[in-house]
């Protein structure tokens, strides 16, 4: 039986200083910061998780802030554009946004759709599309109220070091359908409503990882169950996949598609608010037990990094 994924789960990717992370993402785009914590594999880097009003899976967007890293340089083997999607008649609040934070952005048409392309403080490539689908957020913060709010991803364009490959990869691996093509691009969608829509460009540079750039997509598995039968169909299509995870707030296995892409497959659960209340998300460090002993250490090394209200929406 064919698999098929809903979507995108969440995008990880590496950035600079972990205050203007936060000022951007949460401050800016207005996302919710649902879990502070580290990463499990260099605690003394933050692991940020973003997404609406719970961290619902399809809207998280996470972040290794790395302050003293290299810059990288997006092309192939990575996402190259992450994909926000709003509710129709938002696209002006967002063109007045981004000017009155005198973010510089480029409007332009893919596949009949509108785009807002702009980038973030560490040179993350990031863009704006209205869509029916997907259901609202009922986040608000700063100056982005709950009707014009970030519902999660529309999708992402990826940049692969071997386009036929990355798109067999998504058609006889993942299950997404292939809908289009126009100019270097060729359109798939999953079969979910958020997180969907996959542009794949027939051309690019080679990337380098570094600030700036996308470290994977990670792609939904329905539960624990499901996510042992992803791993046991990704091996069978040739596929060198890790064993299974535990993230903590979902389970992980992850391969490289023949195109460079680190791709993650998640389960939706455990989910955000296992180990913290829903009013209190992404207000304290939290850490793995493992971890909690070295707290005070960790804490000395990880630079402040608060949620605020900007002074241009006060």
């Amino acid at each position: 039986m064919m698999k098929k994924t809903t979507g995108i789960h969440h995008i990880t990717a590496i950035v600079g200083n972990p205050q203007e992370n936060v000022d951007f993402y949460a401050g800016v785009l207005g996302l919710r910061l649902v879990k502070k914590t580290v990463n499990f594999d260099d605690p003394g880097t933050y692991h940020l998780y973003f997404g609406n009003e719970q961290g619902s899976p399809g809207t998280i967007i996470t972040f290794f802030p790395w302050p003293d890293a290299y810059q990288g340089r997006i092309g192939s083997g990575q996402v190259g554009v992450t994909t926000y999607v709003v509710p129709v008649g938002s696209l002006a609040f967002w063109e007045e946004r981004l000017n009155k934070f005198q973010i510089e952005f480029t409007k332009y048409t893919r596949f009949g759709e509108t785009y807002l392309e702009f980038d973030d403080p560490h040179g993350l490539h990031l863009e704006i599309v209205e869509r029916e689908e997907g259901q609202d957020s009922e986040w608000s913060f700063g100056g982005v109220p709950a009707q014009h709010a970030i519902k999660g991803f529309g999708g992402a364009v990826l940049l692969s070091a071997n386009p036929l490959e990355t798109m067999k990869v998504l058609t006889e691996v993942m299950g997404l359908e292939r809908i289009g093509e126009e100019d270097d691009f060729v359109r798939f969608r999953a079969a979910g409503d958020m997180g969907n829509i996959i542009d794949v460009k027939k051309t690019a540079i080679p990337g380098r990882m570094g600030v700036g750039t996308v470290h994977h997509i990670a792609w939904r598995a329905d539960d624990y169950e499901d996510h042992e039968a992803w791993r046991e169909h990704v091996s069978q299509h040739g596929q060198q996949v890790t064993p299974i995870i535990d993230r903590q707030y979902f389970n992980a296995i992850y391969f490289r598609e023949p195109g460079a892409i680190l791709f993650e497959i998640a389960t939706d659960p455990p989910g955000f608010l296992h180990n913290e209340p829903f009013e209190q998300l992404g207000e304290k460090l939290l850490l793995p037990p493992w971890l909690e002993p070295k707290r005070a250490e960790l804490e000395s090394i990880l630079l402040p990094a608060e949620v605020r209200v900007l002074e241009v929406d006060k």
